[in-house]
């Protein structure tokens, strides 16, 4: 049974928002509704906390849609910057109008008015950097007047963070605060955060390289900046083994990297092959050229000759779609592929289908491979950094080389043509997943945060 250590938690993310940022959303809910499961905060979960400049509406709006879902274990636990950035009475809260120094908007920018007139922020256009611009931002009295300005984003999370956490720790000044950052646009802001007695957890999300996506390839701007503030975290959660190796002898890390995947739960009963729908090949991922789901037209094309009974469901949407959809009908395989949009009912989708398609350029996890294996349906994917290779380690699929779109074709027709082999991959799948149960992610993840409390903080 996983024990986390007496502590308050915090999960901390840029925004959190219905049917936005695809996986990355799902994921982090999936943490904190897992970190309840294993009692923290007894059963309530950690606090999320998020700092996109909404209105206190579409807040609420996001906190009814996640909780209709059940994708929060209570949504008055959801907290965001800017709903709390106004007093009652109008103008900027107690904890903001402290945290402000004298001075002024910058006259050379423009501002956005936001938190019902509370503060405006300096609007930075064109560039992806804008987060750590110190451009100040306006601190307003109910009229809407200047009463001080904090010296950038940075200063202002910092802030409001400082009250969360003091809110937290009334009544017991010694409570250790973990908070676990989900973003690297907060992380970065947040490394040189001094309070001693939090602990700042940094969890990756994707992958920290660009094409060809090799261990050596270019890194962004943000990684870099990343990369260079890595060691002041108290720990890294990482998704793959891989991607920490590599990361590891690149950027010569020797902090507290740990391999914490999400965490996703073995289908409530598994339906073997045989009830399956025959030749049905299914992907769960956004339209995005990123996921080369023309590869898996273009494989389809052949795979309908060797299987003529074989079809392919697309569920997600996207700004690829109608190119996608000019792609099937030139193809004439309109009978056989089909985009069908957002899917509300994965499991049922992965309980149906004989195989799951995975053809991503890059990614961090691979979560539509790994939920696909909890559910023992097969999988056919390219081979690419990250997740696919570690979630196939111990079998429940084949692995084609990167790019190799005839490799796909001949993956797919040798699973659907082969009702023993479905079998044997459907059992492999069930036992692949075990290694990303809820209950063991949560063990890495509550022994992370024991080695993190047991001594200083990195950052101090």
């Amino acid at each position: 049974m996983t024990s986390f250590p007496h502590a308050a938690y915090v999960v901390l993310s840029s925004r959190l928002i219905p049917d936005l940022d695809g996986g990355y959303t799902l994921a982090t809910l999936a943490r904190a509704r897992q970190m309840a499961a294993a009692g923290v905060h007894d059963g309530a979960g950690p606090l999320l906390l998020t700092v996109d400049p909404g209105t206190a509406a579409d807040h609420a709006r996001h906190r009814r849609e996640f909780d209709e879902r059940d994708l929060v274990t209570d949504p008055a636990r959801m907290r965001n910057l800017f709903d709390e950035a106004s007093a009652s009475g109008g103008g900027a809260a107690r904890w903001l109008r402290d945290a402000a120094k004298t001075g002024q908007p910058d006259p050379a920018l423009e501002y956005r008015v936001v938190a019902d007139g509370a503060v405006a922020l300096p609007v930075i256009p064109h560039d992806p950097d804008w987060h750590i611009c110190t451009a100040p931002v306006a601190v307003r009295d109910a009229a809407g007047t200047t009463i001080g300005v904090l010296d950038g984003f940075g200063a202002l999370y910092r802030a409001w963070l400082d009250h969360v956490v003091a809110q937290l720790r009334h009544g017991d000044p010694a409570l250790p605060v973990v908070v676990l950052c989900e973003s690297r646009q907060l992380g970065e802001l947040l490394a040189g955060w001094g309070d001693p007695g939090v602990r700042l957890i940094h969890a990756i999300h994707t992958i920290h390289l660009e094409p060809p996506y090799s261990p050596d390839a270019p890194v962004n701007a943000l990684w870099s900046r990343w990369f260079a503030l890595a060691e002041r975290f108290d720990a890294v959660l990482w998704l793959t083994a891989e991607q920490r190796a590599d990361a590891r002898r690149r950027f010569r890390l020797d902090g507290v990297h740990v391999v914490v995947p999400h965490g996703v739960s073995a289908a409530a009963s598994v339906v073997p092959p045989a009830r399956r729908e025959k030749g049905r090949v299914v992907m769960l991922n956004r339209l995005a050229s990123g996921k080369r789901i023309d590869h898996a037209i273009r494989a389809f094309a052949d795979v309908v000759t060797a299987v003529p009974a074989a079809r392919l469901d697309v569920y997600g949407d996207g700004s690829e779609r109608a190119a996608l959809q000019r792609l099937i009908d030139e193809r004439g395989l309109g009978a056989h592929i089909a985009l069908h949009g957002s899917v509300t009912d994965p499991d049922r989708v992965l309980n149906e289908a004989s195989v799951l398609l995975f053809t991503s350029a890059f990614e961090g996890q691979g979560l539509a491979v790994v939920e696909a294996l909890a559910h023992g349906c097969p999988v056919v994917s390219y081979d690419v950094r990250y997740g696919p290779r570690d979630a196939l380690a111990d079998g429940g699929g084949i692995l084609v080389p990167d790019g190799d779109v005839a490799g796909l074709t001949a993956a797919l027709v040798r699973v659907l043509d082969d009702p023993e082999l479905r079998v044997r991959l459907s059992r492999e799948a069930v036992q692949s997943a075990r290694r990303v149960d809820p209950e063991h992610v949560m063990d890495a993840l509550a022994a992370a945060v024991r080695d993190v409390l047991a001594v200083p903080s990195r950052r101090v």
